[in-house]
């Protein structure tokens, strides 16, 4: 909004000191940072008081790991605080009118809802069993439903698919293949100077991807496709990105389990993304890096970096031992905002590598289960691989401390980090 403000004061030819300063997406980014910590750390402590005064605490289940009885009546929905720190600088320091700032506000919008959704009934069902006397027992059917969670995530994929695919704002320009001569004679073909050097592009829609170490790392996702249905290559698109966003955004939710485990592997990915959409959004550093340059994809760094401060800004409450809780409401949204931010920057492949922990904790769960039923039904006895799932428990089962768990998770999603970027220039 503010930028929209300063951009029509410029307008009508009313100027100030640094108003100037607000065409910069670098200036707005670093605002974006502080704004958000500040709201974050601020409000953070009025709203982990709000929660403590209507007792909305954390229900635990008793899975023997030690510790976990600290945690009980933990203040949650801490979640609503990112989503704050989030849209609040977004709104004010964007530019809204570029699509992709629009398609990530209403993806934070739409898992932040699902997920407090999710905590409000969770917190409802321990409520009732306090009015009954009766005491309170955490389980997996507590909450939302499963399926509902599905389906919400099942729809924004549907969303961001569809906006990717069929909006006239969503392209990428491609290098011309063709000589100076034919590309002056093509009026599709958009001519800029770049280092003093004329550069010739064009626009593209196709759906396509960045394949990581790879020379020639383009790659269209038509081609998986028999060449009598590649017309149809949007049902296909769809498909990839509904799966990567439940994937993640249930991935992040599982691995909110430890106090900052999910919160500072957010941040250390925002950062990852942030550098990403930078690169691709900026036509000099696209040329140098040859990479695809996407048009006003530079505007995502404002949010990006307002994510970075909350997550940074709500891990002051979250780290160990924590005193308030995101639950549902933060994992659910962050996972599903870092899954559709690695789709938009067409670096979707890459999510096993930079979302290495979230997968690990994924599997580690899939594995379990899947072991435990094939195991139960062909002994008749359920066998474990892991002393309990997601793997971070294993870990405290096997008597780590929680904070040297995270870390080293953290740790781990350093290197992870360090390697995607490495991508950008080694293939």
């Amino acid at each position: 909004m503010l930028y929209h403000l300063f951009d029509w004061l410029k307008e009508e030819g009313i100027r100030f000191s640094g108003i100037e300063l607000f065409r910069f997406i670098t200036f707005r980014t670093l605002m974006a940072v502080l704004l958000s910590l500040f709201i974050s750390l601020v409000y953070g402590k009025k709203l982990m008081r709000f929660l403590q005064a209507r007792q909305f605490g954390e229900g635990v289940r008793d899975l023997g790991l030690a510790g976990e009885h600290l945690k009980r009546d933990t203040p949650t929905m801490g979640g609503i605080i990112i989503l704050l720190a989030i849209l609040i600088p977004t709104l004010l320091l964007a530019n809204l009118s570029k699509v992709y700032v629009q398609l990530m506000l209403i993806s934070t919008l739409w898992l932040g809802v699902i997920g407090f959704i999710d905590d409000y009934l969770k917190l409802r069902g321990k409520r009732r069993a306090q009015a009954k006397g009766e005491a309170y027992k955490k389980s997996d059917d507590d909450g939302l439903a499963g399926r509902f969670k599905i389906l919400g995530q099942v729809g924004l994929g549907l969303i961001v698919g569809a906006t990717l695919y069929f909006n006239s704002e969503v392209k990428i320009w491609r290098e011309y293949m063709g000589t100076p001569q034919q590309a002056q004679a093509d009026s599709t073909v958009i001519v800029k100077n770049v280092n003093g050097q004329a550069k010739y592009y064009v626009e593209t829609k196709t759906p396509i991807t960045t394949i990581p170490f790879v020379k020639n790392h383009e790659f269209n996702y038509s081609k998986l496709l028999p060449e009598s249905l590649r017309s149809y290559d949007w049902i296909l698109y769809l498909l990839v990105v509904i799966f990567i966003i439940t994937a993640v955004s249930n991935g992040a939710n599982l691995t909110d389990g430890l106090d900052g485990l999910a919160t500072g592997t957010s941040a250390l990915i925002g950062v990852l993304l942030g550098i990403f959409a930078y690169a691709s959004g900026n036509l000099v550093i696209a040329d140098y890096l040859n990479i695809m340059y996407i048009p006003d994809l530079g505007e995502l760094s404002v949010f990006i970096a307002a994510m970075i401060g909350a997550c940074v800004g709500f891990l002051w409450y979250n780290s160990y031992p924590a005193q308030m809780f995101m639950g549902d409401t933060g994992s659910l949204t962050l996972g599903g905002i870092i899954a559709a931010l690695a789709i938009i920057v067409h670096k979707e492949l890459l999510i096993p590598i930079f979302c290495g922990v979230f997968l690990v904790e994924a599997l580690s769960v899939m594995i379990q289960v899947s072991y435990f039923k094939y195991t139960k039904r062909k002994y008749g006895i359920g066998r474990r691989l892991f002393l309990m799932a997601p793997i971070h428990h294993h870990f405290q089962k096997q008597g780590y401390h929680e904070v040297k768990i995270v870390n080293r998770f953290w740790i781990v999603t350093v290197l992870l980090v360090i390697l995607s970027i490495v991508t950008l220039k080694i293939r």
